[in-house]
């Protein structure tokens, strides 16, 4: 095993990693696939092993690669802080944003996390929380900046991606088998009672309501241990979970965008700078919704 690693390599290994795909990763680090197959192959010579191997969905990461994961991400996002510090023009002032918590992780707190770093005295004030608060405290001046979800009624917001709502079982525990199919749902969101339980009424599916979360995180430890299956966006399906498809009896619930929202009032650089980041954030984590 090499001393030394490289850098862009690591970066490729990355993009890999948080896709799953070669194609994805290509299309993210601006390469054509040989190329990306062959920075893995030499990055596999350097850590001596295999990094991913071929799955049926696209790549999957090995034991190895997952221990390299964590420290290949900070590096790369230390790498692109530094770059985007030295190029970017002060600003001050302040932002409030707000988030739901699906994104706050996995998309968005490495994007806020650099913002603050580059920009530190701009005073960035961030709510997690559901949508329809977030949408009327936009509207209200309480927030400058909100990604929310929307289901149906769509508005002129700025698309950042789409994620459709599927419900989600644990491939270990099988609890969509069961039968009344124990369902977990949010506590306080009309979102469950208009979309996630009308999809099972429409198909004729006895169910029973066996946990009751107010997060993400929630409803995805019902899933994951094994309590009941959950309705939750494509993009953050946990590990050794999947969706539930139109072959098992379900399908997906709705068709959901993830929209960023902006108070009209809200003007000026630190506003613009953070809206570039969130727009930055989720381009270059588009998710496999196939």
């Amino acid at each position: 095993m090499t001393s030394r690693l490289d850098s862009d390599l690591l970066r490729t290994f990355v993009a890999v990693a948080e896709t799953g795909n070669i194609t994805r990763a290509a299309e993210q680090v601006h390469r054509t696939q040989s190329a990306v197959s062959m920075q893995i192959k030499r990055l596999e010579e350097q850590v001596g092993g295999p990094l991913f191997a071929r799955g049926s969905r696209g790549v999957e990461i090995t034991r190895r690669g997952d221990q390299l994961l964590s420290n290949a991400r900070r590096i790369v996002s230390l790498m692109d802080e530094t770059v985007a510090m030295l190029d970017a023009p002060a600003l001050d002032g302040k932002v409030r944003i707000g988030i739901p918590e699906e994104y706050g992780q996995r998309v968005l707190s490495r994007a806020l996390g650099a913002f603050s770093k580059r920009q530190p005295n701009v005073e960035v004030t961030v709510r997690y929380g559901f949508s329809a608060d977030h949408f009327a405290k936009v509207r209200n001046g309480e927030l400058d900046l909100a990604v929310i979800f929307e289901w149906q009624d769509f508005s002129e917001g700025e698309v950042l991606m789409t994620d459709p709502t599927v419900w989600v079982t644990s491939e270990l525990h099988r609890m969509h088998e069961e039968r009344p199919l124990p369902i977990a749902l949010y506590g306080s969101s009309g979102w469950c009672r208009n979309f996630a339980i009308r999809s099972l009424e429409q198909r004729g599916i006895d169910y029973r309501v066996a946990y009751v979360s107010d997060t993400n995180g929630g409803l995805k430890l019902a899933v994951t241990s094994g309590l009941a299956i959950a309705p939750i966006s494509r993009s953050n399906i946990p590990e050794e979970c999947r969706a539930l498809s139109h072959e098992d009896g379900f399908g997906d619930i709705d068709a959901s965008h993830v929209v960023l929202h902006r108070n009209p009032a809200a003007k000026g650089p630190a506003v613009n700078g953070m809206a570039t980041a969130i727009r930055e954030a989720f381009s270059l984590n588009q998710p496999a919704l196939s």
